[in-house]
């Protein structure tokens, strides 16, 4: 897999992808990061992405040309299944979202800054609008790399235990299950003793039970899915 992200500020994405799941899964050559400044593509000499709105109001747009220019060039290089905008209007992020992306082959991740990015760009080039909240923030890099974080730990082979993505919460519309480790007596309170029994058939009814029963408190709108 390729991810193609494009910001006005690229130094704040580069630090996430040198730790963890991420730096082994590019390590490993499961997927491919590619981080793109803008300012490489604009064309004027001060090297200008953003300019006042028309008809007024505050705050500083982003340029049509320089993302233009950015995404026709990736898009002359190879085919791309998505260009997404993350945007606080957009699409809320799902589970479901991200099963859908990781199955994808390539795809290009633009990121909005100061007041968003000229609407023509959106009606040209994006296919997909995702927001991470119903909040705003100064950019659109954390919600980036939120994004690439929940497509690739799905990715085959990212995570040592593939079935870890499985069980996640979300995944059937319920919570994850409460979890313990050692010890199992923490002054006096206790692991369920069914997770010491051995038996998997009812370790795994066990579980399902207290997904539904976790998913029904805390998140019942998940069960009318």
């Amino acid at each position: 897999m390729r991810i193609d992200i494009l910001s006005s500020l690229p130094h704040l994405l580069n630090e996430p992808f040198t730790t963890s799941i991420l730096a082994k899964a590019i390590k490993k050559k499961i997927v491919e990061i590619h981080i793109h400044d803008l300012r490489d593509y604009a064309k004027n000499n001060k090297k200008q992405i953003d300019d006042y709105s028309y008809g007024g109001g505050g705050g500083m747009v982003l340029m049509i040309e320089p993302i233009a220019n950015c995404i026709n060039k990736l898009q002359q290089e190879r085919e791309y299944q998505s260009v997404i905008f993350m945007t606080p209007d957009g699409k809320k992020l799902t589970q479901s979202t991200c099963n859908e992306l990781s199955q994808q082959r390539n795809i290009i991740i633009l990121c909005g800054r100061y007041e968003g990015v000229d609407q023509r760009i959106r009606d040209i080039f994006v296919n997909k609008e995702i927001s991470i909240g119903d909040y705003v923030l100064t950019g659109g890099e954390l919600p980036a790399l939120v994004l690439c974080d929940s497509i690739i730990r799905l990715l085959p082979g990212s995570m040592s235990n593939s079935s870890c993505a499985l069980s996640d919460s979300f995944q059937d519309n319920l919570l994850a299950p409460p979890i313990y480790t050692r010890p199992s007596d923490f002054k006096g309170h206790k692991v369920p003793d069914i997770l010491l029994s051995g038996d998997t058939t009812k370790i795994s009814d066990w579980k399902e039970e207290q997904a539904y029963k976790k998913t029904e408190q805390k998140r019942p709108d998940l069960l009318d899915q």
